[in-house]
């Protein structure tokens, strides 16, 4: 085969891999991006792998304000194989870090636990190799646990506040309940939870999703995450009070909270009593 020819086909695959605008949600939704294996880099780590006073170079804009792919790659080596053409995204951080999936995991033959982005003590080793030199990281390689962020605003609509744990349910043809999702708040942030590729692959999603909150307020954090989390969450109310002589599905689509107080001659509609039912709402009656 023509040697263009394959070049040209090589790079139509790999743009489809690159990091794709947040898909546009529905109104209440959230929208949800698959996050495939990436490295963050240190300026100082930088220039070991591709030179003294290298700057990496955007690729494509990433969904969050001012992050981007950068048309840099490096080879991840572990004990068992090694993975290449794993995108570095910029700018440059303060830590170097390696995110991959549990199935990359497997493949390197490394024991990565899972951690949110930006805590990698004690996390798995791992070797980096640029086109001008490698790096041994004895910490810093992680399956990163799944997220979402959100500006003040989000928030507010949401109902969530920065380090609550929420459950999300995917809206797509396999869906799938993503428990105790930890919710990062910042004017630097737009709404978007990111998964990795295995999550993706288990609820169905290519690329882009969304999703749904069902249940708010976990008050504790995954067994597998360091404990000094929890003392991050604030929990939300728990029991909402409707005073309406009729409850809606709609009205239950919007509630947050899992315990709904109502009077004794409230009138709830067939779907709304489905819809309490299917978010798990305990229905209180006065």
């Amino acid at each position: 085969m023509d040697e263009q020819l394959i070049r040209t086909i090589v790079e139509q695959v790999l743009s489809q891999m690159q990091p794709t605008k947040p898909t546009q949600a529905p109104p209440g939704k959230i929208p949800i991006a698959v996050s495939a294996r990436h490295v963050h880099l240190s300026e100082e780590h930088v220039k070991l792998l591709f030179g003294e006073n290298y700057t990496l170079t955007s690729k494509a804009p990433l969904s969050q304000p001012n992050q981007f792919a950068s048309q840099e790659q490096v080879t991840l080596v572990g004990p068992k194989a090694a993975l290449h053409q794993v995108r570095v995204l910029g700018p440059a951080r303060s830590l170097s870090q390696v995110e991959i999936s549990m199935t990359d995991a497997r493949t390197l033959g490394i024991d990565a636990p899972l951690r949110y982005s930006g805590d990698t003590s004690d996390s798995a080793p791992i070797t980096l190799i640029g086109p001008k030199g490698s790096l041994y990281l004895k910490e810093g390689c992680i399956i990163a646990a799944a997220h979402i962020h959100m500006n003040e605003q989000d928030a507010k609509a949401l109902h969530v506040v920065d380090g609550q744990f929420v459950n999300v349910q995917t809206c797509s043809v396999r869906p799938l309940v993503f428990q105790q999702v930890k919710v990062r708040v910042s004017s630097r942030f737009q709404l978007e939870m990111h998964i990795d590729t295995d999550e993706g692959n288990a609820a169905h999603i290519q690329g882009n999703g969304y999703g749904e909150l069902v249940t708010a307020g976990v008050h504790k954090a995954p067994a597998e995450l360091p404990p000094q989390q929890v003392q991050q969450l604030v929990p939300p109310k728990q029991t909402a009070v409707m005073t309406k002589k009729l409850i809606t599905e709609q009205d239950i689509k919007e509630l947050r909270q899992q315990e709904l107080v109502i009077k004794k001659r409230t009138m709830m509609t067939a779907l709304a009593q489905d819809m309490a039912r299917k978010k798990g709402i305990t229905i209180v009656r006065q």
